[in-house]
């Protein structure tokens, strides 16, 4: 089973995310600040991160700097209500981070699992 971290300051967003992940079969570990993220992220291992770029008192950007240090090759989902996220596509350091608009729908973010794993060397297992 897959396991992924979700790092987002919003409860609700947080809540949404596991519930249609877990309904795919993932393991979620949420995390309500950037702090709280990368404590989870440096005890355990994990196979996706989702990350809010606009955290509460956090960039987003720095926390996924910090996570590629310790695991270059980990998928990222980046997310984000405001239009930031068109600076991740021009980045060469995120160009393999998937970005994924606020409100989005629970099938697109299972797409853009899929997506940021399907560009990534390792596979993606959901439980049968």
């Amino acid at each position: 089973m897959s396991r992924i971290l979700v790092i987002d300051d919003q409860a609700d967003v947080r809540a949404m995310i596991a519930i249609v992940l877990r309904v795919h079969h993932f393991e979620i570990v949420e995390a309500d600040s950037a702090k709280a993220g990368l404590k989870a992220f440096e005890n355990s291992s994990f196979d996706v991160a989702i990350v809010d770029i606009f955290l509460q008192g956090t960039n987003g950007f720095d926390l996924i700097k910090m996570m590629r240090e310790r695991s270059p090759d980990l998928p990222i989902v980046a997310i984000s209500g405001m239009t930031a996220l068109d600076f991740v596509s021009s980045s060469p350091e995120f160009s393999d981070v998937v970005c994924l608009q606020k409100p989005f729908r629970a099938n697109d973010l299972v797409r853009a699992i899929e997506a940021v794993k399907a560009s990534s060397r390792q596979p993606l297992q959901a439980a049968s």
